[in-house]
């Protein structure tokens, strides 16, 4: 998938200073669906200057629907990886010489008092909360694997495990 439509919303993100790697997540990240395709390029957009030039974005494949394994963003490939191991509610981004920020996911159905207490307190210098914790402390309701349409994502995820050689015994 090819995008190149400037996003049409502000990214509702905030970082850490930059500054030595402290806590469990870099910032936290708002995004107004569980459209991956959809979320990511605006994200990357600004992220860029960060960890460089973004090659990989990993994410929990029972958070999202369903994503084509790579981006192309800004005519560069970006490879989309998901896992069920990873912590359900972040992202990480990982850039050249594989400088990295995990981001606290918020769900995209928070509420905006909620959703801002979340951002402003996860992008705290000196923050080593939990990204449980993040989301307790600010009163968001952790996200519920969406339904997909009743597509299946588990489904789907089982299936994308096995051809990347997992295999189901």
């Amino acid at each position: 998938m090819t995008v190149t439509e400037p996003p049409r919303q502000a990214l509702r993100l905030r970082l850490k200073p930059k500054a030595p790697t402290t806590g469990y997540v870099d910032g936290a990240w708002w995004p107004r669906s569980r459209d991956l395709a959809t979320e990511v390029p605006a994200l990357l957009a600004v992220l860029a200057v960060r960890p460089g030039r973004i090659e990989r974005v990993t994410y929990n494949l029972t958070m999202w629907e369903s994503a084509g394994r790579r981006l192309t963003v800004e005519g560069r490939a970006v490879r989309l990886e998901g896992f069920i191991s990873q912590h359900p509610d972040t992202v990480t981004v990982t850039g050249q010489g594989r400088q990295r920020l995990t981001l606290l996911v918020i769900p995209p159905e928070a509420s905006p008092v909620a959703a801002h207490h979340a951002l402003v307190t996860a992008s705290q210098r000196d923050n080593v909360d939990s990204a449980e914790a993040l989301l307790a402390f600010s009163r968001v309701t952790p996200a519920a694997a969406p339904e997909n349409n009743g597509t299946g994502l588990m489904e789907a995820a089982t299936q994308r495990w096995e051809v990347d050689g997992g295999r189901i015994r």
